[in-house]
């Protein structure tokens, strides 16, 4: 049976201080272990992993900084906290150096000490299960496709994080080989579904007349050759997850049937009477641009919103050249066979240079040609790259204006350049101006003024 009580280190020599503090601690449900100098500190973690330290600064014995320092280099996940009276800028450098959590300067009110030990816990419980999910996307659920340390990628992993412990509909966008199905299997892999059945089907790839029955399933004998009552996908994702790959194609008529499953979580067989309640979360992806189908009457409003309660946008590949050299390792890896290849800095060149109109899906398929068409070399050229990388230059991805006969209003045309980035840096950060500012090169005080002009 594990023990659910946190055990906190009380380290102090102020007797009366230290008693008053270890007496409230256990009121609030902590296990403490008291030491009144160094040397009776270093014991007790000589024998015992705490979930906590808190320790004064000046002990008899063997000082603070020695004891704290050998909690955090003896056990790194214990959260240490320092209390002291005679603390400097130095010995602060030095402790946050070292991994302490939080100061506490005395004297203090106990209600203080509550306060940095809950935000301490809660900071140390948030980062472990960080690290957790992130160990799930990066190795468990197969997103080494989607590697990458680009500003893009990092909220997009953090947005993946955030939403997969949600019961909420997810609607997917971006272009043609981004990764739509992966990212739908990592939200479901990372969810409190993940024991039930991933389900997905392409919308866009089964014929009409046959997509409801494979959706919604049949009943035996409901038209010519349903000879067996059969499930649908719905049925199948029964406690997991449905992922509707290029849901922008659903035909008008089961975009109903498909609306009424997202409100009432019920439908019924082709061919049945009987109403099947199914408790499936679903997830929708498409490359199609949603909101001009509704204005256009080709995708219904009602189910466009049920489906975008969270939106998760991602990237096109020629938006994170930065990630391109990382993506290639990983490929040249999963194809080498056990090879160990490089990559000359000329090919690297013209693989960041291209614009990957096919994206990830289109950058894979590159780097497995160009493994195939190097035989036993150990090093990709841009011999081995597709002939149209090849013809790539290094200034292929810079912007290319037209200069009218009759002449352009330079400044006009700057500003609205410059408004449109700063516009598509916004959306692609959700509004976070510092991060925004980063992927802009600029200072957020210089953006926050730029915002004010426009």
């Amino acid at each position: 049976m594990s023990d659910s009580k946190r055990h906190l280190l009380l380290v102090d020599d102020e007797d009366s201080l230290r008693s008053v503090v270890a007496e409230r601690l256990v009121d609030e449900g902590f296990e403490v272990t008291q030491a009144s100098d160094g040397d009776a500190a270093i014991k007790a973690l000589d024998g015992f992993a705490f979930d906590v330290i808190v320790s004064d600064l000046r002990l008899p014995g063997v000082d603070g900084k020695n004891v704290i320092e050998t909690a955090l280099t003896r056990y790194p996940g214990i959260v240490a906290i320092v209390v002291t009276g005679y603390g400097t800028v130095k010995d602060a450098v030095e402790m946050i150096r070292l991994g302490v959590a939080d100061f506490i300067a005395k004297p203090f009110q106990f209600d203080e000490l509550m306060h940095v030990l809950n935000k301490s816990l809660e900071q140390k419980r948030l980062k472990s299960e960080n690290a957790y999910l992130h160990q799930q996307l990066d190795e468990r659920f197969g997103l080494g496709s989607m590697a990458g340390k680009s500003a893009p990628m990092r909220a997009l992993f953090q947005l993946i994080e955030t939403v997969a412990p949600t019961p909420a509909t997810i609607l997917i966008t971006g272009e043609t080989g981004t990764g739509k199905e992966m990212v739908a299997r990592a939200i479901h892999q990372t969810s409190p579904r993940h024991r039930g059945r991933f389900v997905a089907i392409n919308v866009s790839a089964i014929p009409e007349p046959l997509l409801d029955a494979e959706l919604f399933g049949h009943a035996r004998g409901a038209f010519t050759g349903a000879v067996a009552m059969r499930q649908g996908r719905l049925e199948q994702a029964d406690g997991g997850t449905l992922f509707l790959d290029e849901v922008g194609t659903m035909p008008m008529a089961l975009q109903m049937k498909m609306l009424r499953v997202l409100q009432e979580r019920e439908f019924e067989r082709i061919g049945d009477t009987r109403t099947i309640k199914v408790d499936v979360r679903i997830v929708a992806a498409t490359n199609a641009d949603l909101v001009k189908m509704v204005k256009e009457g080709t995708f219904r409003e009602d189910l466009y919103y049920r489906l975008n309660v969270i939106h998760v946008q991602l990237p096109p590949l020629r938006d994170r050249a930065e990630d391109i050299p990382l993506l290639v390792q990983t490929f040249v890896t999963k194809f080498a066979g056990g090879r160990d290849v490089t990559v000359s800095q000329d090919a690297m060149r013209h693989l960041m240079a291209f614009h990957w109109p096919g994206n990830v899906r289109q950058l894979e398929n590159a780097v497995e040609r160009a493994l195939a068409m190097s035989g036993s070399r150990t090093q990709l050229e841009v011999s081995d790259l597709p002939p149209d990388l090849q013809t790539t230059s290094e200034t292929s991805n810079k912007p290319s204006l037209d200069l009218p006969a009759h002449g352009v209003d330079l400044p006009a045309l700057v500003s609205q350049i410059e408004k449109d980035l700063i516009d598509r840096a916004l959306s692609r950060t959700r509004h976070n101006k510092g991060a925004a500012a980063r992927l802009l090169g600029l200072k957020r005080t210089t953006l926050v003024e730029k915002l004010k002009r426009f």
